[in-house]
Formats: C-alpha cells, structure tokens, sequence
C-alpha cells in the first residue's frame, strides 16, 4: 500500500515539473508575429493566432496592443509592408470597438491611415466595412 501512494505522489510530482516546461512565455510563443505580418504570410499568422489561443487562451484582441512593431500596431505594420492578407485578417478578427479606439498615440487606425496616405488601402476597404 505504501508503494503505490510513494509512486502516485512520484507520478504527480513528475508531471507537475514537465507542465512547467511545456508552457513557454506568451512573449515568446509572439516573438516572431511582426516578421509574419511584414511576410503577409496569412497560413502562419492563422496558425500562431491558434496556438497562442489553445496555449494560453487569449485571443487577437488580448495581446493586440501590447505587440509593437517598430513602433507600429499589427495593422499599421500590416498597412505599411503592405501585407493586404493578414492585416484584413487582423481586421476581421478585431472587436469593432477595438478598431474605432485611439491607439497609444491617440489616433485610431483609420485617422492614422489617412494621415499617412493609406487611405486606399485593402486594409483601409476592410475596416470601412467591419466598422
């Protein structure tokens, strides 16, 4: 009797060491999401919104604004590398308040489209639509 309660407790033991290693940051599971979007690789980008979501159960909207990219928001990098695929994918996964909402310099990503000549974006076209 006392051996299975000493390999029950060696079990759990053991496995409570590996799920620690299996759960990497989730700054690290988004380390490489700017070069996706810049590479307008709309596949991988799904594939990395997936597994971020069944890894730590957060969605687009939840670690949108604190992903920089040089400075720049996910669809305001998208706009500028002019990656059509995953900034409207971006769009489209987006709450339509989140859209219409200042970003951390105070403008929302359509006024900055606009400011920066964006305007006849696909991405612009997109957001028009979700809004």
């Amino acid at each position: 009797m006392l051996k299975i309660v000493k390999t029950s407790i060696a079990i759990a033991t053991a496995s409570l060491i590996n799920a620690n290693y299996a759960h990497a940051d989730v700054n690290d599971a988004l380390q490489n999401i700017c070069t996706i979007v810049k590479a307008d690789d709309k596949g991988e980008l799904r594939k990395k919104m997936r597994r971020v979501q069944s890894d730590f159960r957060l969605k687009l909207k939840d670690y949108y604004t604190g992903v920089s990219c040089g400075g720049n928001s996910l669809i305001r990098t998208a706009m500028l590398n002019d990656s059509v695929e995953t900034g409207t994918l971006m769009v489209k996964k987006m709450p339509r308040g989140d859209l219409t909402s200042p970003e951390e310099d105070g403008e929302t990503i359509l006024d900055w489209a606009s400011d920066n000549g964006f305007g006849a974006s696909p991405i612009v076209d997109a957001l028009i639509d979700r809004i």
